[in-house]
């Protein structure tokens, strides 16, 4: 940023490609020096925003303008080198919290910077980039007196460490769901390996339920998996107050309603999507069947590469999202299909034309197909107590540690990642497995993805019992987790 002071009507320019926001600063620039105890010049203030072919948006460069306006009047003395400033400026000189203080923290240590000045609001969420001063303030006045030297302000510092082992609030628990044994070990089988899941069956059955104590189960967060998701999260202005570091594992659960560029990110200035807010944590997308089908068709991408690009005129960002689908959907319109207690009313038409909504691409990509039946009014009346998520915590998080020994330095972290190259290395079927998934392979007509996706499953469901050959039951659970391969309907 440069700032010019030169003869001439009064007047105060933003040059540089600056959007609606950053050209208004000026108004609380001036405001702000004013109401600080200083004076903004009679004179023509030019402002340039390098590289001037890149657009310029938010409202972070408040600070910096109102510090390089000071600066080129003469009116304080420069004795600091080597800082990021960043911070909104309120009419009266206060600083109010910015987006992506944490992914600006991260470039100032890229880029060889001492330190970074910044609201207090954000302080926390940047101090957790190491070799970093990190230095919060309040005020207009208090950057003035930091550069000038007056005024010390110490550093914050904050463990990543410890922030990441904060306590959890799980308030939803696997033992409170009755019945549906079989739809539990299907999510530890897909949280095992970090495999997409998709739930079938009629309403009220407990696929909402099932799939919001997914993420308890999940195992814990990498400090560099936090430092991933709080990063999106903080673009996005989405950081709860208070938690400077994400350690829980994101759950979002956007509306059937919701369109293409809400999913995927998107607008004007490109924010991320549900599937980015979602990285490393679970999309949860319910009523399957009724979202539109280009929305649908977008998520082919970030579920093969686990990133999503979004393109426009002036450049192209791209933004993490590798994340676990889990989709929930009726048999039928009606809800009813296979349902031993009620009946149901559609044709076999309409019930091809319901499924025929989500495309067999789409369908491929999806892992784990199970049906999730009607809860039984004996499970529910003297259904005793269930297993709580830490027990299938603690069995997820040792298949995902022998996945995460396996893959050392191949850039995947889980079964679900891996390529045809991995699946043909690490899945060795035993003598009796490889006759049952060439008669599997026959009588479903499974397509060669559905292959990879079955030899996947199998070998999470032999890493959760710590066997390194995959043998005839792990292959035969893995098939049964095909279900819309099984129905002839389908």
């Amino acid at each position: 940023m440069e700032v010019d002071i030169s003869l001439g009507l009064p007047a105060f320019n933003i040059v540089g490609l600056p959007e609606a926001a950053v050209k208004e600063s000026k108004e609380r620039v001036k405001a702000a020096i004013r109401n600080s105890g200083y004076e903004v010049p009679s004179r023509k203030i030019t402002v340039n925003l390098a590289p001037a072919d890149l657009r310029k948006e938010g409202s972070g460069l408040d600070l910096p303008i109102a510090l390089g306006v000071l600066l080129a009047t003469g009116r304080i003395n420069f004795k600091r080198d080597r800082y990021l400033f960043v911070g909104e400026l309120s009419l009266d000189g206060r600083l109010k919290p910015i987006r992506g203080a944490l992914s600006l923290a991260t470039l100032a240590r890229d880029e060889k910077l001492r330190g970074m000045v910044l609201p207090e609001a954000n302080a926390r969420e940047a101090a957790v980039v190491k070799d970093l001063e990190i230095i919060p303030i309040g005020h207009l006045s208090e950057a003035v007196g930091f550069i000038e030297g007056s005024l010390r302000i110490p550093p914050l510092r904050i463990s990543a460490e410890e922030l990441l082992r904060a306590d959890r609030d799980l308030q939803e628990d696997m033992s409170e769901v009755k019945g549906q044994e079989g739809a539990k070990r299907a999510l530890e089988v897909a949280a095992a390996g970090g495999h997409n899941l998709l739930m079938i069956g009629p309403p009220g059955s407990g696929k909402t339920m099932l799939a919001r104590r997914l993420p308890g189960i999940l195992p814990p967060l990498t400090l560099q998996e936090a430092l991933e998701t709080t990063k999106v999260w903080s673009v996005a202005g989405l950081l709860p107050e208070g938690k400077p570091l994400l350690n829980e594992r994101p759950f979002r659960c956007p509306h059937h309603t919701i369109s293409d560029a809400g999913l995927i990110g998107g607008g004007h200035n490109p924010r991320p999507g549900e599937v980015s807010l979602a990285h490393n944590g679970v999309l949860f997308l319910d009523e399957f069947p009724e979202f539109k089908k280009n929305v649908l068709e977008a998520l082919r991408g970030p579920l093969e590469d686990g990133v999503v690009t979004i393109s426009r005129a002036s450049g192209s960002i791209t933004y993490p999202a590798r994340f676990m689908l889990v989709a929930a959907m009726n048999p039928c319109p009606c809800g009813n299909w296979g349902n031993p207690l009620r009946e149901c009313k559609c044709s076999v038409s309409e019930i091809k034309r319901y499924r025929s909504r989500i495309s067999g691409p789409i369908l491929d990509r999806i892992d784990i197909h199970i049906e999730v039946p009607p809860v039984k009014y004996q499970e529910l009346l003297e259904g005793g107590p269930s297993e709580g998520s830490e027990e299938i915590r603690s069995r997820v998080t040792r298949a995902r540690e022998i996945q995460r020994e396996r893959f050392k330095g191949e850039g995947i972290y889980c079964n679900a990642q891996m390529g045809p190259k991995q699946v043909k290395r690490y899945c060795s079927l035993s003598k009796g497995a490889k006759g049952l998934l060439e008669g599997a392979m026959k009588r479903l007509g499974i397509s060669a993805r559905a292959f990879n996706r079955i030899l996947k499953v199998a070998r999470t469901i032999a890493d959760l019992e710590g066997r390194e050959e995959i043998s005839e039951d792990h292959l035969f659970e893995a098939i049964n987790y095909r279900a819309l391969d099984r129905q002839d309907i389908y």
